[in-house]
């Protein structure tokens, strides 16, 4: 993906608990950290997620981003992250009210807004997340915050989603489409309709 022109490499982390689904743990990241120089955005939808932090950091993650529903006590994590040495994101399911970040948007870096339910890849896109997208950069005003969004992303919903205030996008199928001799032309297109989107 790094030759294809990615920014970054977003790796899924599912525990088969938080979200019904289980992938990579700890040793993949650090497998695979050698391979490429590009930042590593480690999204953990686990439950509890506090064991979890340092474990990925010294595996190689450049950004931990924790769910606001993963735990009781969502600054204490991400404070974990943060002593940890690295970016802190926190992520918003669809059903979560934004609000809930409020309280800790001083604290981060990045923030991950799911525009499908977690878990797996090939969901169709849920538009509210525009409007949340929208809602997020406003509150998050001149603090230099990420506003990422996971789920559905194609060159049909990059354009909305830029213009309401994202600036960073995670795909999948999109990207994935037509196998490796594809992949660059997939992000050029993905990153053409954000940036024109944007202005």
């Amino acid at each position: 993906m790094a030759e294809a022109g990615a920014d970054w490499l977003h790796v899924d982390v599912m525990d088969g608990h938080f979200v019904p689904n289980l992938t990579i743990g700890p040793d993949v990241v650090r497998a695979i950290r050698p391979v490429t120089d590009r930042p590593f955005d480690v999204h953990l939808m686990v439950s509890p997620v506090d064991p979890w932090i340092s474990r990925f950091v010294e595996a190689g993650a450049d950004v931990l981003t924790v769910h606001v529903e993963a735990g009781p006590h969502l600054h204490r994590s991400l404070e974990a992250v943060r002593a940890a040495g690295v970016q802190a994101g926190v992520t918003l399911n669809p059903g979560t009210s934004i609000e809930t970040v409020r309280p800790v948007l001083h604290m981060v870096d990045l923030v991950l807004v799911m525009s499908v339910n977690p878990g797996f890849g090939g969901q169709s896109f849920l538009p509210e997340a525009i409007g949340r997208v929208a809602a997020l950069r406003d509150m998050a005003g001149d603090r230099p915050v990420r506003i990422e969004v996971d789920g559905g992303i194609s060159a049909e919903t990059v354009g909305a989603l830029a213009a309401a205030g994202a600036d960073t996008f995670v795909a999948g199928s999109a990207l994935f489409r037509g196998g490796p001799s594809a992949y660059r032309e997939n992000i050029r297109v993905l990153r053409a309709a954000a940036e024109a989107a944007a202005g």
